[in-house]
C-alpha cells in the first residue's frame, strides 16, 4: 500500500480483525482457492463489510493472493478474516496440489527442441 493509504481509511486493519495478529488456522497460502458456500447459513453472525466483500469476490474460486489485492488490505489481515469466514461455515478453501516431480521424458523434450529448430 502507499504510504497514505493508511490515512485515508476510515477503519484501521488492525480493527477488522478485532486486534488479533495471528490467524486461528495455518491451512491458508498464496494460492489457496476460496470459494463462498451457497446457500450461506442462514444462523450465522452478523458481517463486517470487508467480510461481505470477500463472499462477493469469492462467489467463483479465488486465490488468496488475489482477495488480497482485490480488496488492497495486507495478506495476514485477509487471512484472519477467512478464518473467520471458514469457520462460520461461509466459505470454502482447496488447499493448492502438491506436485511431485518425475524425471523429464527426454525424448520429448528431444521432440520439442527439434521442432523449434526448424522454425
Amino acid at each position: 500500500m502507499a504510504e497514505g493509504d493508511f490515512a485515508g481509511r476510515l477503519v484501521r486493519p488492525f480493527t477488522l480483525t478485532g486486534g488479533r495478529t495471528r490467524p486461528s488456522r495455518a491451512d491458508f497460502t498464496l494460492i489457496t482457492m476460496v470459494t463462498t458456500v451457497e446457500p450461506q447459513p442462514v444462523e450465522a453472525a452478523r458481517l463486517q463489510p470487508e467480510h461481505t466483500r470477500i463472499l462477493r469476490l469469492c462467489a467463483g474460486p479465488l486465490a488468496v493472493a488475489e482477495l488480497a489485492a482485490r480488496l488492497d488490505l495486507p495478506m495476514s489481515v485477509v487471512v484472519i478474516m477467512l478464518c473467520d469466514l471458514l469457520e462460520a461455515g461461509r466459505i470454502t478453501v482447496r488447499p493448492p496440489h502438491h506436485v511431485t516431480r518425475t524425471k523429464p521424458d527426454l525424448d520429448l523434450l528431444q521432440k520439442v527442441r527439434d521442432g523449434l529448430g526448424r522454425l
